[in-house]
């Protein structure tokens, strides 16, 4: 903050003593101009060629309208002290200070504005707010306003308990009957914005979708209505911006030619708002240095124009030229109207990779199909209902069975009554003991540690299975769904399994299990969304509600019609109030849609 205060202190000093004529090439008024900041040519008094004349104006004021505080080598000190007086006679001088708050972007302007005067000790007038990126930025006209605002920095707390932290960078002197520089020029009228609306409309080529903006500024249009719009001053080009990304953000190509642009600061926008942007020319205008192009890096160019620009002589060749930009602009095709080699590289352009469909579940036979679902049916219509010990006739008596859990979790609470017996072997390391303790033997511990587990209730119409391995005497299949837990501390929880069972037949049928893994982690929000949609049925295989003749007459002939079981057939009906049509129709669709479960079908 020192060197802050200096540098005000000394600009400050209107008149200066001795100390500061006695420097040669400065006086008490220099600082950092405008037309320093963007290294504009300068045109210095003096015996030398290329002075403008030696009326003190002329040699004060640059194209621009800046003003020079630089002398020529030949002036001497008296002719300095005349300057001065005589600029201090007819000038009043402004200094404007630039503020900038990094990541003053995301603040709402008017919040930030009070903030900063209710801590501040002077009033401000913030000139010319505007974001740059991230940051948020203005100007206030005197120094010491700029010196009162930068001690107040860390003094703002936002709503996330962040201080807000600003810097003052930029000094700007300005005189009165001179324009100011041209980062704080005021915005377009609404009026005027109409009319270059109207102009850019006119501009506007719809087969192609390209803009001819090449020198708009003389535009007669424009002219005939007294509308200055020069694109080398942020509020013309962000007022084209704004129009081009409002109404026809789907342009291709963009000519700004012969619009004494010496930067792109102002561009940058358009690498966002326009993004199908593939033809630029650039043409005649100022651009010194090819690292104005990283400002519009982003962009997918294929053809550019740069010819006439001072950065085009600054290569030795023209594969350098080349080189440099398409160092920014990979997939370039054309530059300055010439067609280049296609471009070396290894970043082919893939298609995103779309994920086959979910299909249904996979059984070798309808055989095989059958023996399954009966299974399931019954398995989970035991486990659900609160009592698992007739589980002990589902698994062989060497049966083994494991759990295991996501070995990464968000919030590894929510599944703290699987944690403790998760076998996942990330978790286990080299520990041997343990892998093998938590794996239970024999049917009588697998079913007594299933009794501990939360109780729960499936969606049995989530069910997805697949079967992995088929012979005479072997089955093994997949099971994967969703359940809700229905008591303890994470009751009404939403969890997302996948089983895999490996059995043998079991006498005089069914299934005997004597491998069970099990794997559990939290469902997702679609997962939820999805669950139980269709109402889970009952273990009975006929209907609980007595039937009057002719319902029972009806449920037949809609089983038979439809494939389901009764249950399901009866289900249905229900549903639709004992109307066999509305019924058909509806099971119609639902079947087409792949809503309808297995389990509905097994009979």
């Amino acid at each position: 903050s020192d060197s802050f205060i200096f540098l005000l202190s000394e600009h400050d000093d209107r008149v200066g003593g001795p100390k500061h004529r006695n420097r040669k090439g400065r006086g008490p008024f220099r600082a950092p101009l405008y037309s320093d900041q963007i290294s504009r040519p300068r045109h210095r008094g003096g015996h030398g060629g290329g002075g403008v004349g030696p009326g003190p104006r002329s040699r004060l004021q640059d194209d621009d309208g800046d003003v020079t505080m630089a002398e020529g080598p030949q002036d001497s000190g008296a002719q300095r002290r005349f300057t001065f007086v005589t600029l201090l006679a007819y000038y009043i001088v402004i200094v404007f200070v630039l503020l900038q708050i990094p990541f003053g972007k995301k603040y709402d302007k008017d919040w930030l504005l009070s903030s900063l005067q209710s801590v501040c000790s002077m009033p401000f007038h913030a000139v010319h707010y505007h974001t740059d990126g991230n940051k948020a930025q203005f100007y206030v006209e005197d120094s010491t306003t700029a010196n009162a605002l930068f001690k107040v920095s860390r003094k703002i707390t936002d709503k996330d308990g962040y201080k807000v932290i600003h810097i003052i960078c930029n000094v700007t002197v300005i005189m009165n009957g001179c324009p100011p520089p041209a980062l704080i020029h005021t915005d377009l009228k609404a009026a005027d914005l109409e009319h270059l609306k109207q102009c850019m409309a006119k501009r506007f080529d719809g087969s192609q979708q390209a803009l001819d903006l090449n020198n708009i500024r003389v535009d007669p249009d424009l002219v005939s209505q007294n509308i200055e719009v020069t694109l080398n001053r942020r509020n013309s080009m962000l007022a084209v911006i704004k129009i081009i990304e409002e109404n026809i953000p789907e342009l291709i190509c963009l000519n700004l030619s012969n619009n004494r642009l010496y930067r792109l600061d102002d561009l940058a926008d358009i690498v966002n708002k326009v993004p199908n942007l593939k033809i630029l020319n650039l043409s005649h205008n100022e651009l010194k240095t090819e690292r104005e192009l990283d400002k519009l890096k982003g962009l997918k160019l294929v053809e550019l124009s740069l010819e006439g620009n001072p950065l085009c002589g600054h290569y030795k060749n023209q594969a350098d030229y080349v080189s440099a930009v398409r160092e920014r602009f990979p997939k370039l095709l054309k530059l300055d109207g010439h067609v280049l080699p296609p471009p070396i590289g290894f970043d082919l352009e893939v298609a995103p990779a779309t994920l086959p469909p979910c299909k249904a579940s996979y059984f070798c036979s309808e055989e095989i199909k059958n023996i399954i679902l009966c299974f399931l049916q019954q398995y989970y219509s035991i486990y659900d209902s609160g009592d698992r010990q007739p589980l002990l006739d589902a698994y062989h008596d060497g049966a083994a069975f494991s759990l295991s859990i996501p070995f990464t979790l968000q919030n590894a609470s929510n599944l703290g009554e699987y944690q403790k017996d998760c076998r996942n072997i990330r978790r286990m390391k080299d520990d041997p003991t343990t892998r093998f303790r938590l794996i239970k033997h024999t049917r009588l511990n697998v079913v007594a540690f299933l009794n501990e587990l939360p109780k729960t209730q499936h969606d049995i119409a989530s069910l997805i299975v697949d079967v992995n391995t088929y012979t005479a005497t072997l089955l093994a299949f997949t099971v994967s769904g969703v359940f809700k837990e229905t008591d303890g501390k994470s009751r009404d929880s939403f969890r997302a399994f996948s089983r895999v069972f490996i059995a043998v037949p079991a006498v005089p049928a069914g299934l005997c299990i004597v491998n069970d893994e099990l794997f559990v982690r939290n469902a997702t929000t679609e997962e939820i969304r999805r669950a139980f949609v269709a109402p889970a049925p009952t273990p009975s295989s006929s209907p609980v509600p007595t039937l009057s003749a002719p319902q029972q007459e009806m449920l037949a002939a809609f089983s038979q019609m439809s494939g389901m079981n009764l249950e399901w057939s009866q289900k249905c009906l229900q549903d639709n109030d004992w109307d066999f049509d509305r019924a058909a129709q509806i099971f119609t669709g639902l079947k087409a849609q792949g809503k309808i479960p297995d389990v509905a079908f097994v009979k």
